[in-house]
């Protein structure tokens, strides 16, 4: 739904498992729009976990404040944590897992794009948000991506807003942390 995502964080959650073993006490960072079915579904799911959960985005865009209020009990109960910032350096120091999703959700209008652009460009994942994070973290994201020019939302990105790639770029999309 627009609110909840709780498939797609299974299969996430798996993947954590892979590359790390477990969930308990993995430094999540979620970058974007952190209002939406992935942001909530991840906060849920870490606050579960007992992860340290980072929504990383302008004030906006954070989460439901009654929803953060849960998941910070969940989180305690769990031995994790539920931390909000506008701060990118904050949010990706350290990180295991540096996850984020398209800008803009499949039914919103196309007249969103340009607002939602200048909100989030400072929260673009690129090569200084992973270097933050440490050569041992990976980025995940739940697709589909704005990386590049090779889809046709991806050319048209460009041609109205003079942008190669929105919420990850290319070099980390392709890289080996990804």
């Amino acid at each position: 739904t627009d609110l909840y995502h709780p498939t797609q964080i299974l299969a996430d959650f798996h993947t954590v498992i892979e590359n790390f073993g477990t969930l308990k006490d993995i430094k999540f960072a979620y970058f974007g729009d952190a209002r939406n079915n992935m942001g909530n579904s991840l906060m849920i799911g870490a606050a579960k976990m007992g992860m340290h959960f980072r929504a990383v985005a302008p004030k906006e865009l954070w989460p439901d404040p009654k929803l953060v209020d849960k998941c910070k009990i969940l989180a305690e109960n769990s031995g994790g944590s539920i931390t909000l910032t506008e701060d990118v350096n904050e949010g990706a120091s350290g990180a295991d897992v540096i996850y984020t999703d398209v800008w803009v959700s499949m039914g919103e209008p196309e007249s969103v794009w340009k607002d939602r652009i200048e909100q989030l460009l400072p929260y673009q994942v690129n090569k200084n948000v992973m270097d933050l994070a440490g050569k041992n973290s990976i980025f995940m994201h739940c697709l589909p991506a704005f990386h590049n020019r090779e889809t046709v939302v991806g050319e048209d990105i460009y041609q109205k807003f003079g942008l190669e790639s929105l919420e990850v770029t290319e070099e980390v999309f392709e890289s080996k942390q990804s």
